[in-house]
């Protein structure tokens, strides 16, 4: 029976069923997302870094991945955005539904607007999309006054015009998609165009169904993990998780343990053995072995000063068979990776390091963690693993 306090093993095992263990080297973008969990993306380059992490993949790979619409950074889970394979492009727009554009159509009615008004802007979007894709920009000089200029009390409110809320909504819908201008997932300027066939047309599955797809597929990337995770990872309210869940056949991980996991994967769990050197990965952070769960503290020994009471990474992480040993941040004026170990310096982590920067100075450029992030903004936290 795996003891409750063996850290060890279930670090490993995380990292395992996550793909930080090199189980997925040389699959697809696509394979991997399936098989170890959607990408959350924010603007970033944590998409990229999540897929070389797992697979190695290369950044004109990963691109062409998504010209070719087997991955698409869809509205998902919460509201969020991820990264998703082609065979959950339908899941994730269901379990997505209405968490980000209910408030956004309340806020647009509250300053003027109405719901058929967005409604038959939508139908004016698709009109314009007709020949082709578009910027928002275009977008907004074909539709003229179809669009609602709310003035300096929506710019103080965030929302300036109608024409983001009609987007978000067909986007929601399933019936337009967003493209990347240059065809990157690391910036934030789109283009949007028509989604024909609509991925959700024929979907069979209820909301509450699709929740309860949405749990089997968590539990499998990140199992065993407690209701209360997959509660924050799903938007759902205590109630809702629990009827997500009851049709999996969970069960504890162990006795008075309130972590949850498949009885299939628990055999596989006690039969699991940890490789017995070193398997460092760098990733991204918001990679999944850490956004997923949100306990830090599982996934380390002790505290670090750069850690020291947070529930997410402040930079980017290193681990060793799932245990985080250290932090890292990319230099853009020294074309160099900043980081520190908590954990003695060996070949193999050093090299690993130099692998990761390989990838971010020739393929990248850079490895912001969110869309905001830059060089500046960046300084005191390399300055801060530098100095550690």
């Amino acid at each position: 029976m795996l003891c409750e306090m063996d850290l060890a093993t279930l670090r490993a095992w995380w990292a395992h069923r996550q793909g930080l263990d090199g189980a997925y080297e040389g699959k697809s973008a696509a394979d991997v997302l399936v098989n170890t969990g959607w990408a959350r993306s924010v603007g970033g380059a944590a998409p990229y870094i999540t897929l070389f992490a797992r697979a190695g993949l290369s950044r004109e790979a990963v691109d062409q991945a998504v010209a070719d619409l087997a991955i698409c950074e869809l509205p998902s889970a919460r509201g969020c955005t991820y990264v998703i394979p082609a065979a959950d492009f339908a899941l994730a727009l269901k379990v997505g539904e209405g968490f980000s554009t209910k408030q956004e159509l309340k806020q647009a009615c509250s300053l003027g607007s109405s719901i058929k008004e967005i409604d038959r802007l939508c139908d004016k979007v698709l009109d314009a999309l007709a020949k082709g894709p578009l910027e928002p920009k275009e977008l907004r000089e074909h539709l003229g006054s179809a669009v609602r200029e709310f003035g300096p009390e929506g710019v103080k409110k965030g929302m300036a015009t109608t024409l983001p809320v009609a987007l978000g909504k067909l986007q929601e819908e399933g019936r337009i998609r967003r493209i990347a201008t240059n065809g990157r997932l690391d910036q934030q300027r789109y283009r949007y165009v028509r989604w024909d066939p609509n991925p959700l047309a024929g979907f069979p599955l209820s909301a509450e169904e699709a929740q309860t797809e949405l749990a089997r597929r968590y539990f499998t990337w990140i199992g065993p993990a407690t209701l209360a995770e997959f509660q924050w990872f799903s938007a759902l309210g205590v109630k809702a998780a629990k009827a997500a869940i009851a049709p999996l056949g969970l069960v504890p991980l162990a006795e008075g343990d309130a972590r949850l996991i498949f009885p299939a994967d628990l055999d596989r769990l006690r039969a699991f053995k940890p490789a017995k050197k070193p398997v460092y990965a760098l990733s991204a952070s918001i990679d999944g072995i850490v956004l997923l769960r949100r306990t830090l503290a599982e996934l380390m020994d002790g505290e670090h000063p750069l850690l020291s009471g947070k529930a997410d990474l402040p930079s980017h992480p290193i681990f060793d068979r799932g245990r985080l040993i250290g932090l890292w941040e990319f230099d853009v004026d020294t074309e160099s990776i900043a980081w520190t170990a908590f954990v003695p310096q060996d070949a193999a982590l050093k090299k690993s390091v130099s692998r990761m920067q390989d990838y971010v100075r020739n393929q990248l450029g850079d490895a912001r963690s969110f869309s905001l992030d830059s060089p500046k903004s960046r300084a005191p936290r390399i300055a801060a693993l530098r100095g550690s």
